[in-house]
């Protein structure tokens, strides 16, 4: 199998920032990690190549500096490693970002060899939009299967997804190639190994491409390609907590005890009236 896994480079830190003029994210002196709701995908993807043999390419569309979040991926037992950077891809929104994706899947099939699965994390802590994973499927023309955290290949060379849903456990079976979505924290992702870090670093398998390598319409990408629109930014204070610690053995003691915080505090008191009675 041939599988292609996509991550993100993201900022380490849920308090990011955004530039107020173009609404886009400012990455400038915060460090960054790799997404970590991808690691359940490539978890599931080295599953899949412990299987059935074949490789996992990791891929992500990012700044130069996402090198090191590939590098990382390759620790832990990836084969390849493909950065999609350009400037012109720079404040792209999903469907932007999922068509430069979707374009270095369509290339990694025609120069690399053809894609299995393509397997996605379900969304990232910068914007959990949980958007790339179905996008990039539309683009493609691929079946997708999301809240995935199992899958194996069955007779007819299909692909029998399962997923978890808030009231079930479901199968599906999907005809390659196909696009999966993993759910949060489906899967422990293993360890990073010395011995694959070393061997990347010398066998070098990270390569680079831009909007030409691509042959993308720079129309199609970036903010110009983004219909997206970051119409206002509010700020919001921090809410300071009160950490308070409350431990009854009766369960319905702590019900009377969190209803009476809430109807103690006049604007929280007020908007539980309106929306469970409908009293002002």
């Amino acid at each position: 199998m041939r599988i292609v896994v996509g991550i993100k480079w993201v900022p380490n830190t849920q308090a990011v920032r955004f530039d107020p003029k173009t609404g886009t994210l400012i990455r400038a002196g915060v460090p960054s990690i790799v997404n970590p709701h991808d690691f359940p995908a490539i978890e599931l993807a080295l599953r899949l190549k412990d299987m059935y043999g074949g490789e996992v390419i990791a891929v992500t569309m990012a700044p130069p500096s996402a090198t090191q979040g590939l590098e990382h991926v390759l620790g832990m037992g990836v084969d390849k490693g493909i950065l999609l950077t350009d400037r012109k891809f720079a404040g792209a929104d999903t469907l932007a970002t999922s068509y430069v994706i979707a374009k270095g899947i369509e290339k990694i099939s025609k120069e690399i060899g053809p894609v299995d699965v393509a397997i996605f994390g379900h969304e990232t802590i910068d914007s959990s939009t949980a958007h790339i994973g179905a996008q990039v499927a539309s683009w493609l023309g691929w079946p997708y299967v999301y809240y995935a955290r199992d899958a194996k290949l069955v007779e007819d060379g299909k692909l029998r997804v399962t997923r978890q849903t808030e009231k079930a456990v479901e199968e599906y079976e999907v005809n390659l190639p196909a696009v999966v979505a993993t759910a949060i924290k489906a899967l422990k992702p293993r360890p990073v190994r010395l011995s694959y870090k070393l061997r990347a670093k010398i066998e070098k398998p990270i390569i680079a491409w831009n909007i030409e390598d691509l042959g993308l319409d720079p129309r199609c990408t970036g903010l110009k390609g983004s219909p997206t629109v970051v119409a206002n930014i509010t700020w919001m204070p921090e809410v300071p907590r009160k950490k308070i610690v409350y431990t009854p053995k009766d369960p319905r003691d702590a019900a009377r005890w969190i209803l009476k915080q809430l109807f103690s505090d006049e604007s929280v008191a007020g908007f539980l009236k309106k929306a469970l009675w409908g009293e002002e």
